[in-house]
C-alpha cells in the first residue's frame, strides 16, 4: 500500500491564484495528484482545502483540529496568502481563530511548510504599502513566534503548478532541497528570466523596444528579468503555450521579495539601485 502523507493547504490573505494555478496543473493533472502516487510508494493525501473542498462549518474545524493533533510532525502544511498581524490578527479568521493563529498552530506541528506565492513566501500585494493589515510572510511570522519548522518559498503571482507539484515530489523523495539564500528552490528559481530569455540576444546587441509591439529587448519598458530568478522562459505557462515576454509584455518581477512595491512602476526601468535600495521581505 501507499504511504499516505496528509496535506493540510490553508489560505491566508490572497486572492486564491495560487489555487488556482494548480488546478490548471498540466504535467500532473490536479485529480492525479489527489488519487495517485506522487512518487513510487507514495501519495499524498489532501485532507483540507478550503477552495476544492466540499465541506464547511464545524466539521472542516474538527478536520484541522484532528490533523494538528493526531498527524503531529507528518504532516505538511502549505500556506496561500500573507498571514495578517496587525491588532493580534483581528483581520482574518477561519472559525472563531484568527488567520494568524491557525498558521502558528499549525505550522509548529507541521513537518515542512511551504509557502505559496509571492504573499505568503515575502507578504506580497497584501503587505504592500501601507499595509493597514500588518501582513507579514509565512516564515517572517514563524520567526517572531520562535516556530523552527522548514519553510520552502515557492513565490509567483501565482507561482507556476510545477514549481509545487515538483517540490513536493522532491520533498517526497527524502532528497534534500537545494534552496537559495531567501528560501527557494534552486531548481526552479536558479537562473535569471534574463540569462534564458528569448530576446536576450536584442539585449547583447543593444536593441531596445520603445514602445510595445516592437522588436528588441523590453529592458527600457521596465522588464525585471535582469533581477529576477525563476525558469518562465524555459518552463512557459499553460502546458507551455506561452509566456510574459513571449506575449510581449515585460517581466514584473513576481517572485522577488520585492515585489510590488519595490518592482514598481512595472513599465519603467528601474536602476538597480532603485530595485534594491528597500527590502519588502515581510
Amino acid at each position: 500500500m501507499s504511504e499516505e502523507y496528509p496535506v493540510v493547504w490553508f489560505q491566508g490573505a490572497g486572492c486564491t491564484g495560487c489555487s488556482v494555478s494548480l488546478l490548471n496543473s498540466a504535467s500532473l493533472k490536479f485529480k492525479d495528484i489527489l488519487l495517485d502516487e506522487i512518487v513510487p510508494g507514495k501519495k499524498l493525501n489532501l485532507r483540507f482545502h478550503p477552495t476544492v473542498m466540499a465541506g464547511q462549518g464545524e466539521m472542516i474545524i474538527n478536520v484541522l483540529r484532528d490533523t494538528k493533533e493526531e498527524k503531529k510532525g507528518e504532516y505538511i502544511l502549505i500556506v496561500e496568502g500573507a498571514v495578517p498581524t496587525l491588532n493580534n490578527g483581528i483581520f482574518g479568521a477561519v472559525g472563531e481563530k484568527t488567520i494568524l493563529e491557525r498558521v502558528l498552530e499549525l505550522g509548529k506541528n507541521a513537518f515542512i511548510t511551504v509557502a505559496v506565492g509571492n504573499c505568503a513566501a515575502y507578504g506580497g500585494i497584501p503587505a504592500a504599502k501601507p499595509n493597514p493589515t500588518g501582513c507579514k510572510s509565512v516564515k517572517r511570522v514563524f520567526e517572531e513566534n520562535g516556530i523552527d519548522t522548514l519553510v520552502v518559498n515557492l513565490p509567483g503571482c501565482p507561482p507556476h503548478p510545477d514549481w509545487m507539484v515538483g517540490t513536493l515530489s522532491v520533498a517526497l523523495r527524502g532528497l534534500p532541497l537545494d534552496l537559495d539564500e531567501i528560501g527557494r528552490p534552486r531548481l526552479f528559481y536558479g537562473k535569471t528570466i534574463h540569462e534564458n530569455c528569448e530576446r536576450r540576444a536584442y539585449f547583447d546587441k543593444g536593441k531596445f523596444a520603445q514602445k510595445f509591439g516592437e522588436e528588441g529587448c523590453l529592458y527600457e519598458l521596465g522588464c525585471k528579468g535582469p533581477y529576477t530568478s525563476a525558469d518562465c522562459p524555459l518552463r512557459e505557462w499553460n502546458n507551455g503555450v506561452n509566456w510574459v515576454i513571449g506575449a510581449g509584455s515585460p517581466c514584473l518581477g513576481c517572485v522577488e521579495p520585492e515585489f510590488p512595491d519595490n518592482t514598481s512602476p512595472f513599465y519603467r526601468k528601474l536602476s538597480w539601485e532603485e530595485m534594491k535600495n528597500e527590502k519588502n521581505c515581510n
